[in-house]
């Protein structure tokens, strides 16, 4: 089977597993973003075996752990919904559930983008499985360590908000990993994600792969602080006139560790 005729399998399964978000459109950019993570990842696993491709244990690792990532986001932000009555409230006034619903036209052409960048992310490990690039284990090697660091990072600092927001839900996390970041989960998400695009560096092969590959990490990058903007001006709008938030967040870096950028464009 050719490579293209793959990624448009691979692109279904990416469509189906996010079209959750029909149900609520928020879902197309949380939960079914994890679910496609997931139909990925065992995706990827079955062509590797039943096309006879090259494979190792690392590049299974990798699969592996597109599986527990999606696992962990879509399992943290259905508990979150069910259980924690202020995020829904959040989540309501940030999506706007009261007023006109979106046309469903405008739904589907969310779905369809969100669907080939979902496979974009991920297609970095496909295209070295196809490739044949399976004898080399050191680059995919460092990429899996990088990629488990950002789930362990990401795992932790969710943990640790939670357990913030209990304490003291009138004031934003500043403890443990938010000392060093303000958003250390978006600094995971990132993290994750160069790990799978520096795996396969060496693995990609042609323009159409190179395009894929780095075309989606830097979507994702750029959503990141798209999203570290929009929680900056929401925390900026509940807490900006408290001293305590006002030295926490004008002196600890949005994203980056060390790098001086406390806030993300705009936000008052």
């Amino acid at each position: 089977m050719g490579i293209w005729a793959y990624v448009g399998i691979f692109y279904i399964v990416s469509l189906i597993c996010c079209a959750v978000g029909f149900k609520k459109y928020v879902y197309f950019l949380s939960v079914g973003y994890g679910f496609s993570v997931i139909g990925l990842g065992v995706a990827y696993l079955v062509s590797t075996f039943a096309g006879g491709y090259a494979w190792n244990i690392v590049t299974i690792l990798q699969c592996i752990l597109f599986m527990i990532y999606g696992c962990r986001l879509s399992g943290f932000l259905i508990v979150r919904e069910l259980k924690n009555g202020n995020y829904r409230k959040v989540l309501k006034e940030a999506t706007k559930e009261d007023e006109k619903p979106m046309p469903i036209f405008v739904k589907i052409a969310i779905w369809l983008c969100v669907g080939i960048l979902y496979f974009a992310q991920t297609s970095p490990v496909f295209f070295r499985i196809y490739n044949g690039k399976g004898s080399n284990v050191v680059l995919p090697l460092i990429g899996v360590i990088i990629s488990a660091f950002g789930i362990i990072l990401e795992s932790i600092s969710d943990k640790q908000k939670s357990a913030q927001k209990a304490e003291n839900p009138n004031m934003v996390a500043t403890k443990g990993l938010f000392k060093m970041v303000r958003c250390p989960n978006y600094l995971g998400e990132i993290i994750f994600w160069t790990g799978v695009l520096i795996g396969s560096l060496n693995a990609l092969s042609g323009v159409g792969q190179w395009l894929t590959a780095v075309i989606g990490w830097i979507l994702i990058v750029f959503i990141m602080f798209n999203g570290a903007q929009r929680l900056d001006r929401r925390q900026e709008k509940r807490y900006g006139s408290m001293k305590e938030y006002r030295d926490y967040a004008d002196h600890t870096p949005i994203i980056i560790p060390l790098i001086p950028v406390y806030h993300v464009g705009k936000y008052k």
